[in-house]
């Protein structure tokens, strides 16, 4: 029996993390998954209950689990000179350092280009932002008023787990090729052992292809053609901002999904914020929360060699494909009419 975790997160996560557990119940139901549901609090609700947006009490619950959905955490809701606000460290604190997103076009939904099939893995524990908080920054310095200081660290074990994690998947997809981001002339060090270990887990892997891109080279390519990319790997700040380029070219956040794994736990999160100003008008798009958690129960299954959860998220994957080709139960901004729990209902109905 799998035990997941669910953490509303605040604004519009009230909204989408529900569709996402009502879409994943359905799914288990059909192939017969067993999983034990628990809630927990964050966000909002974690500061009202016990005065902090991640309590202790949730990170000692989350520890018993084998993973969560977490809604997005709003920026709004807290007073800015309470120390207690902060975005909460889940990441950091269980050791979730490969960020998956895919980001995947299709033919009825506007987008920059199409056959778009990429996966980038972002390292999310280094880095510029690798601090337990964002109240100082991450790694930031300001010895006086003049001057501010901005530190980034990389690290063997760090680089090497993200990269086996990229040619794990790669090995599964049909291009089956790493494309390891970084801008090692440069930065010699820091960017540099990132790129080393890349290349010494690429000899791992003789039926991966691997090629290595620097940054600002690979914001280029990826706009102009994407289909020439298949698995891409970076560290922390790179993919931030890279992964959104990529969902921009396949139609925006509402279609960015996201897994952050560890080695035995995985956190379903969607890129998009809590966007508090659609909040409670149940418009919110669904998409990205629930392919977060096809995303979860397809990593639990892997991992577990569980063939339930595997085919669990294989019909979350197909329904999700028909929806959207239907075109008759979609969301605002994916050009159609339906409400949030609407467009829900219509993956479970075909599940």
């Amino acid at each position: 029996m799998l035990k997941i975790g669910i953490l509303l997160g605040d604004d519009i996560g009230l909204e989408v993390v529900p569709e996402a557990v009502k879409v994943m119940k359905a799914a288990a139901a059909k192939t017969g998954l067993a999983i034990e549901w628990s809630d927990h609090a964050i966000g909002l609700r974690g500061h009202q209950l016990h005065g902090h947006t991640f309590p202790l009490q949730t990170q000692t619950e989350l520890e018993q689990l084998d993973g969560w959905l977490c809604g997005p955490i709003g920026h709004n809701a807290y007073p800015r000179n309470d120390p207690t606000w902060i975005m909460p460290p889940v990441r950091k604190r269980f050791e979730l350092y490969a960020n998956i997103k895919p980001v995947k076009s299709y033919p009825n939904i506007p987008s920059v280009h199409k056959n778009v099939d990429i996966v980038f893995l972002r390292e999310v524990t280094e880095g510029f932002q690798s601090s337990d908080t964002v109240v100082a920054g991450a790694g930031e310095f300001r010895p006086n008023d003049d001057i501010s200081i901005g530190s980034r660290v990389v690290t063997r074990k760090g680089a090497n787990r993200v990269a086996r994690a990229a040619f794990e998947i790669a090995r599964t997809r049909k291009m089956k090729l790493v494309t390891s981001v970084h801008k090692e002339p440069t930065y010699r060090l820091v960017c540099g052992m990132f790129a080393e270990e890349c290349r010494k887990v690429a000899k791992e892997f003789p039926d991966v292809k691997f090629n290595e891109v620097l940054v600002d080279g690979f914001a280029m390519k990826v706009t102009m053609n994407p289909l020439q990319f298949d698995v891409v790997v970076t560290t922390n700040q790179f993919g931030d901002i890279l992964t959104d380029l990529g969902a921009g070219i396949v139609g925006g956040l509402g279609l960015a999904p996201g897994l952050v794994c560890g080695e035995t736990q995985a956190m379903a999160q969607a890129t998009h914020g809590s966007a508090p100003d659609i909040a409670g008008k149940n418009i919110a798009n669904p998409y990205a929360l629930i392919m977060s958690g096809q995303m979860l129960l397809e990593w639990l299954g892997r991992k577990r060699n569980d063939a339930k959860a595997v085919e669990a998220a294989a019909l979350i994957d197909r329904a999700m494909d028909k929806v959207i080709a239907e075109q008759k139960q979609l969301t605002p901004d994916l050009g159609g009419k339906a409400s949030t729990t609407q467009m829900g209902d219509a993956v479970v109905a075909v599940i």
